[in-house]
């Protein structure tokens, strides 16, 4: 088949231009040509939180990558719609994860689908933001009105995608794994590389840092009298895509400065093993979500994890067999890190994951992709 992947992809970086190389690798294993259209402008520079949208690496020499959508230009939304168009390729996949891309993705999507062949299938990250605007039901709304069919990547998005679109073929199909970022490494080389002292253990916070991901949650569990008494250290890994200043006051106004390594940049995808690789568990205390590609990283590396009863998290975290599923408050936090140190609970559940992650491959995603695309041609 021939296939377009419209979104994000190198020279950008994070989480979803990986998504979208690593879906167009597993395309390509399976005997499909695919081309890449990615963003010239992703973000106005007023919009994007972080230090750059763009990686330092080279572009990947497997992959055919237009870097050619602007988000904000609609005479390029012309230019780039017509242009893919007249590929005629069978499927148009699109990455949906924030409301303010809609129209951009929805009018690529409409003026590609009027060369009668191309059907058009987004694969939905969010339909509805984390953090909300005015005027997101409406971008959204125009979105999905432009696409065939969907694929969610949890149940709620799934069953948010009802309050826009009752009618049209969709599925989900979760996260399959964050495969891409080489394979592991010992405790002790990944000790090494990040300089950490080996007398001590590390959990680990991971990605870009917003408000509703709940680095302050797990901040308040650390200051916890009997986690304060662990021989454990919470690494914190990523941007900040918020203010900085209210968690360097918590941190200082709890005492906790000495429990915590804090090393909030960017972390590029060549060292992102050594942060998993180093961490006895990762945690992810969000206080709402839908899906996260960090579980799917933990799942590659045999990470255990904690993550809070919101959004899709605890759809692929079976509780008390590869990680704990606990409410969002320090307390409930604080209790599944003793358990887990005091009882010794690592090494079991790494073996666990080593199992439950085979229903999380790529080829899995491409089947549920296809499953829609039949839908739509009946």
């Amino acid at each position: 088949m021939k296939i377009i992947i419209l979104g994000s992809a190198h020279p950008l970086r994070g989480g979803l231009a990986s998504y979208n190389e690593r879906l167009a690798r597993e395309f390509i294993r399976q005997g499909h040509s695919v081309q890449i259209y990615t963003f010239s402008l992703q973000y106005p520079e007023f919009l994007f939180p972080g230090t750059s949208q763009y990686s330092d690496a080279p572009a990947p020499d497997d992959l055919y990558i237009h870097v050619k959508v602007n988000s904000i230009n609609p005479f390029n939304w012309y230019k780039v719609g017509k242009e893919i168009a007249k590929l005629n390729a069978d499927l148009m996949l699109v990455k949906f994860w924030l409301p303010f891309m809609g129209p951009c993705l929805g009018k690529i999507s409409r003026i590609v689908k009027k060369n009668g062949k191309t059907k058009v299938i987004s694969i939905l990250d969010n339909i509805i933001p984390h953090e909300k605007r005015i005027g997101d039901f409406v971008l959204a709304k125009y979105f999905v009105n432009s696409v065939d069919g969907f694929i969610a990547m949890s149940e709620s998005v799934l069953t948010d995608l009802n309050k826009f679109d009752s009618n049209k073929p969709k599925l989900f199909s979760p996260h399959p794994l964050f495969d891409n970022f080489g394979a592991a490494i010992t405790k002790t080389e990944a000790y090494e590389k990040l300089g950490l002292a080996i007398n001590e253990e590390y959990i680990l916070f991971f990605g870009f840092i917003r408000d509703y991901k709940g680095l302050d949650l797990l901040l308040l569990a650390m200051a916890d009298e009997r986690v304060r008494n662990l021989n454990m250290k919470l690494i914190v890994a990523g941007e900040f895509y918020t203010d900085s200043k209210p968690y360097a006051d918590m941190i200082q106004q709890l005492g906790i400065r000495d429990k915590l390594i804090l090393k909030t940049d960017f972390i590029p995808d060549n060292e992102v093993r050594n942060y998993f690789c180093a961490a006895d568990m990762v945690v992810q205390p969000y206080k709402h979500a839908t899906q996260s590609g960090v579980t799917q990283i933990c799942y590659h590396f045999d990470r255990p994890m904690l993550v809070t009863n919101v959004g899709g998290l605890p759809e692929i975290v079976p509780n008390g067999k590869v990680g704990y599923v606990v409410e969002p408050n320090p307390t409930a936090i604080a209790d599944a890190l003793v358990d887990f140190y005091s009882n010794h609970r690592e090494f079991v559940m790494r073996d666990n994951i080593k199992i439950e992650k085979k229903k999380y491959a790529w080829s899995e995603m491409l089947k549920k992709i296809f499953e829609v695309q039949k839908a739509i041609e009946r």
